[in-house]
C-alpha cells in the first residue's frame, strides 16, 4: 500500500496505543515507525541511498528525504549518499522551481541567498515520493517496529529496577519452571531460582510472594531480575521494615548469618545508650521478631549484641552455650574456644549449625575444645617444655618444671632474658642464674655452629650468610629448600617465607612458610626481601620512598573524602 493512501492520523493513533500498552514513550514508537519506513524506501530506491523518514507529530504526515553529504575528494566512496565540494556547487543554488531541495549545515537550514559556497559536512536533502509498501516491505517494517518497541520496553524495565537491587519487592507467582519460580513484579518478570528458595517452600500460581532483589542485569534477552529469599540481606531488610529504630539508624545490623529455613544469628548494636538493641528487635512479647520468623517459614533467630572486642562478641555469638575461655589468633584469623564438657554438643549444635553460624557472623574459623581436652593439651605442652630444659640445660625435672611454670617456653628466653627475671624463681640465686644462661648460650652457640656448617655443606653462599636478620637456623632452613644466595632470597615472595592462608572453594588452607617456625611474620618477611633487593640494586630506595609517599597521600585523600 502507499503510505499516502493510509489515514495519516492512524499512525499517531497506533503509536499512542502501543506506547500506552507497553508503558513507553510514544516518541520511541514513532521513531521505530520512521526507521521501518526508511528501510522500506531503501529497498525501493536502493540500499546505497541515505533515505530518511520523518513523521509529523501532529498530523501524522510522513516525509521521505534523500540525503547526500559533502566529503573530501579522497573520502568519496558512496556516490549515492556522498558528493565532493565540486559536485555540490552545481546543487548549491536556490531551490529550482517544482523541486523541494534544501541545504543543511550542522543541522541548521541554510539560506542560500547568504551562503554561496558548500563546505565539508554540509547535507543536501531533497524530498522524494513516498513508496508503495508491498507485503514483504510491510512485514519488514512491522518487525522493525516490534524490535524497537521491545528494546524500549527492556530499557524501561532496566531503568525502573536497577536502583531497586538490595531492596525487598512484592510480587505474584506466575508459574514454576524446573524448580525456578517466575514472579510478576508489575512492570516485568523476575526469577526466584531453586537455590534461592527456602528449602520447604512451594508456590502456586497467583500466590503473593515477598523477595529480596539480589541482582539486576542488562542482558541480550532483556533485563534479568534475580530474587532471593535465602540471602542474609533479606533478613536484614525484613528487620528494617519491622523495627523503626533500625530504619532510623539508631540501631544498626552489623552482621547476619543464616541457615535458611532452620536457624539464623543477627548481630545488632545501638547508638543510643537508652535503647536495648536486642529488646528493640524482639519487640513487645516478641511481636517484631515473630513477624520476621513467620515470613521466613519459622526460621529460628538468635539476636546477639555486637561488640568490638572479638572474643566477647564470639562468646555472645555461641549462645546458648557457655564459654570458659577464648584464645584469638589474629594472624591466622582463627579463634579457639574452650567450653565445659557438658556444653560441647550445645556449642557445636546439630550438624555443627551453631558453631558454623557463629563462624560466619565473626568471619573467623572457630576451634572448639572441651576443658578436659584443653587441660590435656596444656599438660602435654608443659611436659614437652620440661623435657626440653632437662635435656639441653642438664636440669632435674623439678627445676625444669619451675622454669616452665614461670612462663619460659624456649632456650632463647632463658639465655637472653634480664637476670632479674630468673632471680624471682624460688631457689635461684645470682650464680645459679648466670650458670643457667651460660648453659643455654653454649647450647645455642653449638646449635648455630652445626646449622651453619650444614648450610654450607648444602651450598649456601657468603652473600646469604652475611645478610642481617637471618639466624643460622633460618639459613639452614632456606638452604634445605634450595635458597642458597642473596639473589635466591630476593626472588622469594613474602608468603613463601612467612606462610599464610589460601581460600579454595570456600575452604581455608594453610600455606607453610620457610621461616614460619622462627616466628617471622608477613611484614617482617616483606621488609627482609625488600632490603635484599635494595642491596642487590634491583630497587632504587628513592623511587621506593616516592611510591610510598604517593600511596600515603592517596590514603589520606580517601580518608578525608570518607570523613566528608
Amino acid at each position: 500500500m502507499a503510505i499516502t493512501s493510509a489515514n495519516q492520523l492512524e499512525l499517531l493513533q497506533t503509536a499512542e496505543a502501543v506506547a500506552r500498552e507497553k508503558m513507553i514513550d510514544p516518541g520511541l514508537v514513532i521513531e521505530a515507525m520512521e526507521e521501518s519506513l526508511a528501510r522500506a524506501a531503501k529497498s525501493r530506491y536502493g540500499a546505497e541511498m541515505d533515505i530518511r523518514v520523518s513523521i509529523d507529530r501532529k498530523t501524522g504526515r510522513a516525509t521521505f528525504t534523500r540525503v547526500r553529504t559533502v566529503v573530501e575528494d579522497e573520502e568519496l566512496e558512496n556516490y549515492q549518499a556522498e558528493m565532493t565540494v565540486a559536485q555540490a556547487k552545481q546543487y548549491f543554488e536556490p531551490a529550482k522551481s517544482g523541486r523541494e531541495e534544501f541545504w543543511y549545515r550542522d543541522g541548521q537550514l541554510l539560506d542560500l541567498n547568504e551562503v554561496k559556497t558548500p563546505e565539508i559536512g554540509d547535507e543536501f536533502r531533497e524530498i522524494v515520493p513516498p513508496v508503495d509498501m508491498g507485503r514483504i516491505a510491510a512485514q519488514s517494517a512491522k518487525q522493525v517496529i516490534l524490535q524497537k518497541v521491545r528494546e524500549a520496553e527492556r530499557d524501561r524495565q532496566y531503568e525502573e529496577f536497577k536502583d531497586r537491587a538490595g531492596t525487598i519487592i512484592n510480587g505474584v507467582v506466575k508459574r514454576e519452571e524446573y524448580g525456578n519460580v517466575i514472579v510478576d513484579v508489575g512492570a516485568g518478570e523476575a526469577i526466584l531460582r531453586r537455590n534461592e528458595k527456602i528449602g520447604r517452600e512451594s508456590y502456586r500460581p497467583n500466590d503473593r510472594i515477598r523477595c529480596y532483589v539480589k541482582d539486576v542485569r542488562r542482558e541480550t534477552r532483556g533485563p534479568q531480575i534475580f530474587l532471593s529469599r535465602t540471602a542474609p540481606e533479606f533478613m536484614a531488610e525484613l528487620f528494617k521494615m519491622e523495627v523503626p529504630e533500625i530504619y532510623d539508624g539508631i540501631i544498626e545490623i552489623k552482621a547476619v548469618a543464616r541457615d535458611p529455613g532452620s536457624r539464623a544469628k543477627i548481630a545488632v548494636i545501638s547508638y543510643d545508650g537508652s535503647i536495648d538493641p536486642v529488646g528493640a528487635c524482639v519487640g513487645m512479647r516478641g511481636s517484631r521478631v515473630q513477624a520476621v520468623v513467620n515470613e521466613l517459614q519459622g526460621e529460628k533467630i538468635d539476636i546477639i549484641p555486637w561488640n568490638e572486642d572479638v572474643p566477647t562478641f564470639l562468646v555472645n555469638a555461641l549462645q546458648p552455650a557457655e564459654v570458659s575461655k577464648v584464645v584469638l589468633d589474629e594472624d591466622a584469623e582463627r579463634i579457639e574456644v574452650v567450653v565445659p564438657d557438658d556444653q560441647l554438643s550445645l556449642a557445636i549444635g546439630r550438624r555443627g549449625q551453631n558453631v558454623r553460624l557463629a563462624s560466619q557472623l565473626t568471619g573467623l574459623d572457630i576451634d572448639i575444645l572441651t576443658e578436659e581436652e584443653e587441660s590435656a593439651r596444656r599438660q602435654a605442652e608443659f611436659a614437652e617444655r620440661t623435657k626440653l630444659f632437662m635435656d639441653t640445660l642438664d636440669l632435674d625435672e623439678f627445676f625444669a618444671q619451675l622454669l616452665v611454670s614461670e612462663g619460659f617456653t624456649n632456650l632463647e628466653e632463658v639465655a637472653y632474658v634480664e637476670l632479674d627475671e630468673l632471680l624471682v624463681i624460688d631457689g635461684v640465686d645470682e650464680d645459679t642464674a648466670n650458670e643457667l644462661q651460660a648453659r643455654a648460650r653454649d647450647f645455642l652457640d653449638e646449635q648455630n655452629r652445626k646449622a651453619l656448617e650444614h648450610a654450607r655443606e648444602l651450598g649456601v653462599q657468603d652473600s646469604l650468610v652475611s645478610f642481617e636478620g637471618l639466624t643460622p637456623q633460618m639459613i639452614e632452613a632456606l638452604a634445605k629448600d634450595g635458597v642458597l644466595t642473596l639473589e635466591d632470597f630476593a626472588t622469594c615472595a613474602d608468603w613463601e617465607l612467612a606462610g599464610g592462608w589460601t581460600t579454595v572453594d570456600g575452604e581455608r588452607t594453610k600455606d607453610d612458610g620457610l621461616l614460619e617456625p622462627f616466628d617471622v611474620g608477613l611484614e617482617e618477611a616483606q621488609n627482609m626481601v625488600m632490603t635484599a633487593r635494595i642491596q642487590l640494586g634491583w630497587v632504587d630506595p628513592a623511587e621506593l620512598e616516592a611510591e610510598e609517599a604517593a600511596e600515603d597521600g592517596e590514603e589520606d585523600e580517601a580518608t578525608e573524602e570518607a570523613g566528608a
